[in-house]
């Protein structure tokens, strides 16, 4: 008789839903403590204590792995720049800027600039609708960046922390579509690897921040930060989405990642007091309508 865990982690649905759950969490809680967490110290002690967490699983398979770890180290280091290393970072700074709401309805048009990179950096064909897909998210997010009145762009009154959110999600995106580059290795020696280096990228950047004047401070509020979004959006997310890949395939795991904002906006309600308004609504249809319109697209990849 099967025991309970191996039950649950055989479920798809539950795993995806978890993961999704635990990254507009993420958004959440970086908004939430952004006047109190300095965002890329924050990023740094993340990846640090992800890698201490998840090392002893993957050690292993890092000894079977090394020697292809090695002869393909410029792409590991690349993908890990781009994904780990730079999406939650720039979603951190982000997020000191802009409510959370925002971000993770901005978030929505990930997918679409996935299939953008994925375009630009290999020729992936897209299809008539898929290129209106991508046309119709980009309106989407122009809206909630502008608040729901473009004239404020050309006077450069948005802000500019959906910006640094957009840039996380660029990042991310080439990030995504590089994964076919990635080396034959186990999941758990590729997670290892990345979380590491996203750590050994952040360092530099959080010493700067720290001499700045902004630093980490040594209270519950701040290790309870650390611990969820290292835990949590990091570990379990990564091991959940990938479970659920693996059960029913990238493309049908993928659409669960549009939970993420539905998850996150529910969550700034109810804990940071936030306000869904008329243009989040109204920018966040546009950017769903893309996202349909390209959902023959391949797959999504796992880890935010």
């Amino acid at each position: 008789m099967r025991s309970l865990g191996q039950g649950l982690f055989s479920s798809a649905p539950l795993l995806l839903v978890l993961a999704g759950l635990f990254w507009a969490g993420n958004t959440v809680l970086g908004r939430g403590l952004s006047d109190l967490t300095p965002p890329v110290q924050l990023a740094f002690a993340r990846w640090t204590l992800a890698t201490l967490i998840i090392a002893p699983f993957a050690w292993p398979r890092l000894r079977q792995d090394w020697a292809t770890i090695r002869a393909h180290a410029p792409m590991i280091a690349f993908l890990a720049a781009l994904g780990p290393g730079s999406y939650n970072t720039l979603l951190y700074i982000g997020l000191t800027h802009t409510p959370a709401v925002n971000a993770l309805l901005v978030g929505a048009s990930g997918p679409l600039l996935i299939a953008i990179a994925a375009y630009a950096a290999f020729g992936d064909r897209m299809t008539r609708a898929q290129a209106l897909g991508v046309v119709l998210a980009g309106v989407g997010v122009v809206f909630i960046i502008a608040r729901g009145d473009p004239s404020k762009l050309g006077a450069a009154e948005f802000n500019q922390g959906d910006l640094w959110v957009f840039a996380a999600l660029a990042s991310w995106g080439v990030y995504t579509a590089y994964l076919r580059r990635k080396p034959a290795i186990h999941w758990l020696s590729f997670a290892a690897v990345t979380f590491a280096l996203a750590a050994v990228f952040n360092a530099p950047l959080a010493a700067v921040e720290h001499g700045l004047g902004r630093s980490l401070q040594a209270d519950w509020t701040t290790a309870f930060a650390i611990a969820y979004v290292a835990v949590f959006p990091s570990v379990l997310s990564y091991i959940f989405f990938s479970r659920g890949v693996e059960l029913i395939g990238a493309n049908r795991a993928g659409a669960y990642l549009n939970l993420i904002p539905v998850f996150g906006v529910g969550l700034a309600i109810a804990f940071l007091g936030e306000q869904l308004q008329g243009f989040h609504a109204a920018g966040f249809l546009l950017i769903m309508g893309g996202v349909l319109l390209s959902a023959r697209r391949a797959g999504v990849s796992a880890g935010r």
